[in-house]
């Protein structure tokens, strides 16, 4: 495995610890297969995720407690499992 250095570390564990705690909002406006995860993260590394758009925090991210986790997030999050040898 090739290093990787502290700040892609930061953003790829985060991105992995959203994946394993996510959760569905069981309600009647969303789907069970979408995932959501609570933001207690470095918020520059919630910002960066969100630029990349593998996570969405909403309208005001500010207020947001959870953000939602994109298809290209949980790809991107499965991948890394496989990389950092985490099972699901």
């Amino acid at each position: 495995m090739d290093k990787t250095d502290e700040k892609q570390a930061m953003k790829e564990l985060t991105m992995v610890l959203m994946y394993l705690s996510r959760f569905t909002e069981r309600d009647r406006f969303s789907d069970n297969n979408d995932y959501y995860a609570w933001k207690g993260y470095d918020f520059n590394v919630l910002n960066e995720l969100s630029d990349e758009d593998f996570i969405r925090q909403g309208s005001h991210p500010s207020r947001s407690k959870s953000v939602y986790i994109t298809k290209t997030g949980e790809e991107l999050a499965k991948e890394l499992m496989r990389k950092y040898k985490i099972e699901d």
